[in-house]
């Protein structure tokens, strides 16, 4: 049996979230080793959240929100960009590929989007094998 990474995707209730539902309703297929939290914004996403993700075993770890200019919480989304950058130099510092820790922007439209996005984050993360042999931080 071949090892498939972990994977924990914060969803913005108003773009993403209904993006991930479109992409069930149109079964698009997506690899099934995702774990989706639904978050009111994608700027609530705390960086203690993510690092705990980390800790408890997810190998990698993919924010979403709303596109640039259409936050329903009008800067949310500016600010999850600053906060997904500062955890990106942390994750480095503390010997973690960055590349572990994705953002994107999905609209509720876009359920093709999202599946697409899931499963190239998949493959990304597959390809960097298991964060320190699947026992978290």
């Amino acid at each position: 049996m071949s090892w498939e990474p972990s994977i924990l995707v914060f969803c913005c209730n108003w773009c993403s979230y209904t993006g991930a539902d479109a992409a069930g309703i149109s079964r698009y297929q997506y690899p099934p080793n995702v774990q989706i939290v639904r978050v009111m914004c994608s700027g609530r996403v705390d960086p203690g959240f993510v690092l705990r993700a980390f800790h408890k075993g997810a190998d990698g770890v993919l924010v979403t929100g709303c596109h640039l200019g259409d936050c329903h919480y009008q800067t949310g989304n500016l600010q999850a960009e600053k906060r997904v950058e500062m955890l990106k130099v942390l994750l480095d510092q503390l010997g973690i590929q960055s590349d572990r820790l994705g953002l994107e922007w999905i609209s509720a439209a876009e359920g093709q989007r999202f599946a697409s996005v899931i499963t190239d984050f998949v493959s990304k993360v597959r390809g960097l094998g298991p964060l320190n042999g699947g026992e978290g931080l």
